[in-house]
């Protein structure tokens, strides 16, 4: 229980790391929207990678860490900043 909990505490710190970095690499970069998700997962799973110097988390758990932040940081973006209208079945 106690990893978990430490898991999420560095998923929640790196996420807006990885936010900016999505942010980033969609300005700079010519990539299909359906890609954004795949990409801010491996920008996550990259910084949790390379924080090793900022936690004590083992590997594989700074792995984790960095696909939540990934995955979740993709998605708080397109909900915040992506208005979307319609239904998901016409009618």
């Amino acid at each position: 229980m106690d990893n978990l909990n430490n898991v999420l505490t560095f998923a929640t710190i790196i996420a807006g790391f990885v936010i900016a970095l999505v942010q980033v690499v969609k300005v700079t970069v010519n990539v299909p929207k359906n890609l954004i998700p795949l990409i801010g997962l491996a920008i996550g799973l990259l910084v949790g990678l390379v924080a090793y110097p900022f936690t004590d988390l083992d590997t594989a758990l700074r792995l984790w860490a960095g696909g939540l932040a990934g995955l979740s940081a993709t998605g708080l973006f397109e909900l915040a900043f992506n208005k979307r209208e319609g239904s998901t079945k016409d009618v």
